[in-house]
């Protein structure tokens, strides 16, 4: 728990582990207690192929956030060959309390806590024998929790986002238990397998790359008059966000026309979380009050209507350090705004990252580069329009849920179920 504090890894901006992966985790593949915790113990049987005479039955596990999951959800709900359940562990009365403390997972699998494992089989088990498949959003309690038991021949595939990378999780969870790990971008499954190296050897589970679920067609709808000289930042609750970063770029713009502003879109960060939380907050704060005055800066708070709110947007931003992603940004992308990303600090110079994952004319490096490519796609009406159709033509090719669905029907249904229309 003190290696994977928050503060050194989530509160900063930058993080020893993404800087060295494997150095800063070569004394915990050096413990015994921790060999011993993720030591494979596997299952008695295989899973066993797709039913070819009855649906297939699809549970789809989380534990208190489903955000990423309702486009997945009412797919199979709507297909013809799936029957889905749906299990929040955290809501469930039975699984809430057992579902819980990291150190007694710890110990039950090394073989400890007997009682609590029977109550973990027990209460388990009639989720696994009903499923074929089970799929857990989240690499973290609910994935650590589930692999405490035998899964029997139940399939059991498991997606892993971001924060989980810089997390203890992936170094306890029993690997050998879980048939597919799902990244929802190249550049985190490298950051992971380059700190949990079993994930590379025989016997590991089954890597893919599979982007979030977005309706971005959503997001295609006309923009106000004068969103050209407006740039939006979508999620600033973190310090991973780096706002700061966000707000250098309209200072630097402002020198040549001051019609530029910057829509800081969604809640603020919490001070409370921590002091390097409350420090980094501070010095955003000091900066949002010299330039909200003039018009620069403009705070929306939260919004539920994100594709009206991106109306205003003719650049969108992504400043963060870090993304798995970044669906935010993409949308802004999808509703044709002109996209300027950050080449993400914890992946910037490896094999993947952001430029990789985006058009490189889309990634810059610095405040500066963001301002000269925002003054070239907004020097006229015209090459703001241009620029902006052809990212939402992008955006929509290859991230929209029209595109995506079909990585998830050849995931989770392969060749045994037709791929729904």
């Amino acid at each position: 728990m003190l290696a994977f504090h928050r503060v050194p890894h989530l509160d900063g901006l930058s993080s020893p582990l993404a800087e060295d992966p494997q150095g800063f985790t070569a004394p915990l593949h050096r413990s015994r207690a921790l060999r011993a915790t993720a030591a494979p113990r596997g299952r008695a049987t295989p899973a066993a192929p797709p039913p070819a005479d009855r649906p297939l039955r699809l549970l789809i596990v989380n534990r208190s956030n489903a955000n990423f999951l309702p486009l997945i959800t009412a797919h199979y709900e709507q297909h013809p060959d799936v029957e889905v359940r749906t299990l929040d562990l955290a809501a469930d009365p039975e699984l809430a309390p057992l579902a819980k403390g990291l150190q007694r997972m710890m110990e039950r699998s090394v073989g400890g806590q007997v009682p609590y494992g029977r109550k973990i089989e027990q209460a388990l088990r009639p989720h696994l024998d009903w499923a074929d498949t089970v799929f857990v959003d989240w690499c973290t309690v609910a994935a650590a929790f589930l692999t405490l038991v035998d899964p029997g021949t139940t399939r059991v595939v498991v997606r892993l986002h971001s924060f989980e990378a810089l997390s203890y999780w992936p170094h306890i969870i029993d690997f050998s238990r879980i048939d597919d790990l799902v990244f929802v971008g190249a550049h985190v499954r490298d950051l992971v397998t380059a700190t949990v190296p079993r994930l590379q050897g025989d016997g590991a589970s089954r890597l893919h790359v599979i982007h979030n679920a977005m309706d971005l067609a959503a997001f295609r709808n006309s923009k106000h008059p004068d969103a050209r000289f407006t740039l939006a930042l979508v999620g600033i609750g973190q310090v991973a966000k780096d706002p700061r970063w966000a707000v250098e770029v309209p200072r630097l713009l402002r020198r040549h026309d001051d019609r530029y502003r910057l829509l800081l879109v969604g809640g603020g960060m919490n001070p409370e979380t921590g002091p390097a939380v409350h420090a980094y907050h501070e010095r955003l704060e000091r900066d949002l009050a010299r330039l909200e005055p003039s018009g620069a800066v403009r705070r929306t708070g939260h919004t539920d209507d994100m594709p009206t709110a991106l109306q205003e947007a003719g650049v969108i931003l992504s400043t963060s350090v870090r993304e798995s992603f970044h669906c935010g940004f993409v949308e802004g992308a999808a509703s044709g705004a002109v996209p300027v990303v950050r080449d993400w600090p914890f992946f910037a110079g490896r094999a993947q990252g952001a430029r990789t994952l985006f058009p490189s004319d889309w990634v810059v490096g610095t405040p500066e580069e963001a301002a000269r490519r925002i003054l070239a796609t907004t020097a006229t009406e015209e090459t703001w329009l241009k620029a902006g159709q052809a990212a939402a033509e992008h955006a929509l090719s290859a991230w929209d849920w029209t595109v995506v669905r079909d990585d998830f029907d050849r995931l989770l249904l392969g060749g045994h179920r037709k791929v729904q229309q």
